[in-house]
């Protein structure tokens, strides 16, 4: 994992384009981060953003048991992409800490591309079912059809994603599910975020998640749009960003 920084301009987008991420460090304050999350992107507000597009991420106790709001309580959050039930999911994603648990609560990513690249090697009929059209639903309502990944022109594959109450999968997407698991388990790395720390990530290359914590912890995210030109996820086959294999 690249180092914690707080990098500037053309830095950022080409470290998104590469790798889908950023690691910063250095926002201490609520403003702070709104400051650096508009450098980078138009932001989009969120059913639970406040006034200035910024959504608070802390345990907000039993409501946090309702479908969709498990971001906001305190237990594991399960691997998933932001915005899965919206026609247009935003590309980017910003969370910083800004209160550390008294224990637990490390962030966990998985890059999408590495996911997809184990799923092709080991369980190849298993990406083509999931890259099928309307074999996954996300939100209420029966939810909207869409499917884990999708194709775009040029050969660029994003990721859409998520495990709680609000996906249903279509019967032929259900047996590979263990196989999406397994491949995120083996992509996944830990953080531990401290103070003013956090990660800029690609909405449609990367996924994320939480481990459980305890006592109090308080983290900010901003959603939005590239102020810069971004392709979407990933180049097919694998690490390369432009869609060469690596070893």
């Amino acid at each position: 994992m690249q180092q914690p920084i707080v990098a500037g301009g053309s830095s950022v987008a080409e470290q998104l384009r590469e790798h889908g991420l950023v690691l910063v460090n250095g926002l201490h304050s609520r403003e702070a981060v709104l400051d650096y999350a508009r450098q980078f992107m138009t932001l989009v507000p969120h059913r639970d953003s406040g006034p200035d597009s910024l959504t608070t991420i802390r345990d907000i106790g039993q409501k946090a048991q309702r479908p969709g709001l498990a971001g906001l309580g305190a237990g594991e959050l399960a691997a998933h992409t932001e915005g899965t039930s919206i026609c247009e999911p935003p590309r980017l994603m910003l969370l910083v800490c800004l209160q550390q648990p008294d224990s637990g609560g490390e962030v966990v990513l998985a890059d999408g591309r590495e996911v997809h690249g184990f799923l092709a090697d080991r369980y190849p009929g298993a990406v083509e079912v999931m890259s099928q059209p309307g074999t996954a639903y996300y939100g209420d309502g029966g939810g909207r059809p869409s499917q884990i990944f999708t194709r775009h022109s040029g050969g660029r594959i994003s990721i859409r994603f998520r495990q709680d109450e609000l996906a249903q999968f279509s019967p032929v997407v259900q047996h590979c599910l263990p196989h999406l698991r397994e491949a995120i388990k083996a992509q996944q790395h830990a953080i531990a975020l401290s103070p003013g720390q956090g990660y800029l990530i690609d909405n449609s290359r990367y996924l994320h998640a939480r481990e459980a914590f305890s006592g109090p912890r308080f983290c900010v995210r901003a959603l939005g749009e590239p102020r810069f030109p971004l392709r979407p996820g990933f180049g097919a086959g694998g690490a390369g960003s432009d869609g060469r294999r690596t070893a």
